[in-house]
């Protein structure tokens, strides 16, 4: 096992050990997310899981655990999910999974939320991992030059790129599409986030503010806990 797999199995392990006994608890989607659940699942608690992506529902239900839908359940009590880029304040850019969304909506319909990542996710400014953005499929190309204007507006010149896979757009679980923006610094995200809402044809982005309570943090020295 890599050092950077071995951190994260140890952020998703203590993420399972807040977990209690008849939660309603939000499953993330990702690498770091999936060592969350495995070890969720070896408690063997009496939960309700929401997941955010069918590849974490497969895994959940590989593991006996029951699912619930979002909307049919009581509010959330906690959401663990994994991060492409933890930023100060607990800024996040999440969605290199292509499950934004539905991680998003699982967000924001829970009462805490935690994020788990290892060391190497950490970083003084986002932007160095390209930020997701999911467009609706018809029009996607209309949409991107759109993107392009907002990326302008808040001084960040670079051009979308459809993510592809195999020759072909990657598609969420909603069959939208994913537009990857390498914006390389984000000094003002909250800015960027409103800019790219305000676009006919974006569905969301994932740029996570003001959303995670928590951080748990794998690290050669252990598992650090950060607050925003």
């Amino acid at each position: 096992m890599s050092d950077a797999d071995a951190q994260k199995r140890a952020a998703g392990e203590a993420a399972a050990a807040l977990v209690e006994n008849g939660m309603v608890v939000g499953l993330g989607t990702g690498s770091t997310a999936a060592w969350f659940v495995k070890a969720l699942g070896a408690r063997q608690l009496d939960l309700t899981c929401v997941c955010t992506s069918e590849v974490t529902a497969e895994l959940a239900r590989s593991l006996g655990m029951k699912l619930g839908e979002l909307g049919d359940t009581r509010e959330i009590d906690l959401t663990v999910d994994g991060a492409d880029e933890i930023g100060p304040g607990l800024s996040l850019i999440k969605g290199g999974g292509a499950a934004l969304l539905r991680e998003k909506l699982v967000w924001e319909a829970s009462k805490r939320c935690v994020v788990i990542a290892d060391a190497a996710k950490r970083v003084p400014v986002l932007g160095q991992f390209p930020l997701p953005i999911e467009v609706v499929a018809f029009g996607h190309k209309t949409t991107a030059l759109r993107i392009c204007d907002a990326l302008t507006e808040c001084d960040l010149g670079v051009a979308p790129r459809l993510r592809m896979k195999d020759g072909q757009p990657v598609r969420t679980d909603g069959g939208n599409f994913i537009y990857d923006a390498a914006c390389g610094r984000i000094v003002e995200p909250a800015l960027l986030a409103e800019a790219l809402k305000s676009v006919t044809g974006v569905v969301d982005h994932g740029l996570f503010l003001d959303l995670a309570d928590q951080a748990l943090v794998g690290t050669p020295e252990g598992v650090l806990t950060i607050e925003p």
